[in-house]
């Protein structure tokens, strides 16, 4: 069969939410969509509360993802321990709550698998190498359809890892930049890439985030809270076709939507 799997970028406060509550269902419909993974750890600004977590499901999530505010927001740990619907990047310290691989059950009992990695480069350079995580968790994984969410600063990192994967998985993104990418391709094994799916929010934003209050950290300003920006909203997104019989990805292709 061809599976279709969205990928949906960075929600970025109760503007992102309120656009993944307006958005994400007709997509969904509109391109036959079987499975959605939603990357969540902006909703709350910096981290997600367990009730916005709960939004993106009902928006229409079937998996969310986390990355470098993933505990930036305390009330979330025991939700990450409860709740195998929601990952945190694997290569975090095997001690912290919640998980980092989840398989869940797709259409006529296709077996997927969601891995959730952050990048060391310019980001967190004490996690454990993703490079080693991914091969280790791979390794004796039983999935049908294996996608990844590379939460990471630099291209660099994000398209060596695709190459590193490729063959081995069917999907991977890039999440963290908030900036959506031209890049979407398929690699020689069949792996579908795109480095960036941008984010869901404030359109006329720097990242989201209210532009004066970017342009006086710019500036050498005092410091001060980061307001989410008001005006058009958007969602970033990206549709990945695989071919199950084959296990390549067939096409990847942008559809966002702006207001």
């Amino acid at each position: 069969m061809l599976f279709r799997v969205l990928a949906v970028g960075d929600v970025v406060g109760e503007a992102g939410l309120d656009t993944l509550h307006r958005h994400l269902r007709t997509l969904i419909r509109m391109n036959d969509v079987h499975f959605t993974v939603v990357n969540g750890e902006n909703a709350a600004g910096v981290g997600l509360l367990p009730r916005q977590a709960e939004e993106i499901f009902d928006a229409g999530a079937n998996v969310i993802t986390l990355g470098n505010h993933t505990w930036d927001k305390q009330q979330i740990q025991d939700y990450l321990e409860d709740n195998s619907y929601i990952l945190r990047p694997a290569n975090y310290a095997s001690s912290l709550p919640g998980r980092g691989l989840g398989i869940y059950e797709g259409p006529k009992g296709l077996r997927v698998a969601v891995l959730s990695l952050m990048g060391r480069l310019n980001l967190n350079p004490h996690l454990h190498s993703p490079f080693e995580t991914a091969d280790d968790l791979l390794a004796n994984l039983e999935a049908d359809v294996t996608l990844v969410d590379f939460h990471a600063e630099a291209t660099s990192e994000k398209g060596a890892l695709a190459w590193y994967l490729d063959g081995r998985v069917q999907a991977m993104w890039g999440t963290h930049t908030h900036i959506p990418t031209a890049d979407a391709q398929v690699l020689p094994k069949g792996l579908g890439f795109i480095s960036d799916l941008g984010m869901t929010g404030p359109k006329e934003s720097v990242l989201g985030i209210a532009p004066q209050d970017s342009i006086n950290l710019f500036l050498g300003g005092l410091p001060r809270r980061y307001q989410t920006a008001s005006g058009p909203l958007k969602l970033d997104c990206v549709l990945f076709t695989i071919d199950t019989e084959t296990g390549r990805c067939t096409e990847v292709s942008r559809c966002d939507i702006c207001d």
